[in-house]
């Protein structure tokens, strides 16, 4: 049987410094993902970007307030997004779908059933699906926290395996990542709150950061969902995290954790 595995994709892993999108690292993970279904894995793809897609085709002259930003940049993005994934993934010979979702989709319902009826019949038929927020319409009280919290979502309503959050640093620091004096937490004590170590900063180019990545972790898991945190600039990360897990180091740590050199774990 398959293990069906939600990778989520955030901002700064897919986001050049200028703002505009890596499609180089994009690339790259395609490739990842290709090797992940050629090993016998589903795949569920929880994808940002389609901003900073936006932005690389929309020069705008005159301003913009945040919410307008974020419709008008996802709106022309998400289009892009999606038609480079197409490119990508059909050098592989693997058809994408996407799926545009807002947060009222996830209480239970109609809606609900629909939207999980959708992605299964994809997986049934050898789809890949492509997950993302409907930034156009979803503002204010109607947005996800993050696509962290989506992932989360998507990981328990179609009853994955694992979920995978890619960010652009190696773990939790025990102060600013950016901070020579930080170092990467090895070992949590059982009990110990992690929270304490969590920057509450958020990402340049996204919602999230890793007090979000924490808090999804930690819900996930309760729903018996392997949770991986990665750094998804890190060449060739998903294979490594399937292919060699017992060559790269493992530090048990809370509820439990696990914390892999290139990423935290957290392991039921």
């Amino acid at each position: 049987m398959k293990r069906r595995i939600v990778i989520k994709i955030g901002s700064n892993v897919l986001t050049r410094k200028d703002g505009k999108l890596d499609v180089t690292r994009m690339s790259d993970l395609v490739d990842q993902v290709a090797w992940l279904r050629k090993h016998d894995m589903e795949v569920i793809l929880v994808s940002s970007g389609a901003v900073a897609c936006g932005r690389r085709e929309l020069t705008v002259d005159h301003s913009l307030d945040s919410v307008e930003q974020r419709q008008l940049f996802s709106a022309v993005g998400q289009v892009k997004l999606v038609g480079l994934y197409y490119d990508l993934f059909r050098e592989f010979g693997i058809h994408v779908g996407q799926v545009l979702t807002m947060k009222e989709n996830f209480r239970p319902g109609e809606q609900y059933r629909n939207q999980q009826a959708c992605m299964t019949v994809m997986l049934e038929n050898d789809v890949l699906p492509i997950v993302n927020e409907n930034d156009t319409v979803s503002v204010t009280e109607l947005m996800f926290t993050d696509n962290d919290e989506l992932s989360g979502l998507i990981a328990q309503m179609m009853k994955a395996d694992s979920l995978i959050l890619l960010s652009n640093i190696d773990g939790i620091y025990s102060g600013h990542p950016d901070d020579p004096s930080s170092e990467l937490i090895r070992t949590v004590a059982p009990c110990t709150d992690l929270s304490k170590y969590i920057q509450t900063e958020k990402s340049a180019f996204g919602r999230g950061g890793m007090h979000s990545k924490y808090h999804t972790a930690s819900n996930v898991q309760s729903a018996g969902i392997h949770v991986i945190i990665a750094n998804g600039t890190r060449d060739d990360i998903l294979i490594d995290l399937i292919e060699n897990p017992e060559t790269t180091k493992r530090v048990p740590v809370i509820f439990p954790v696990e914390l892999l050199e290139g990423g935290t774990v957290a392991k039921i």
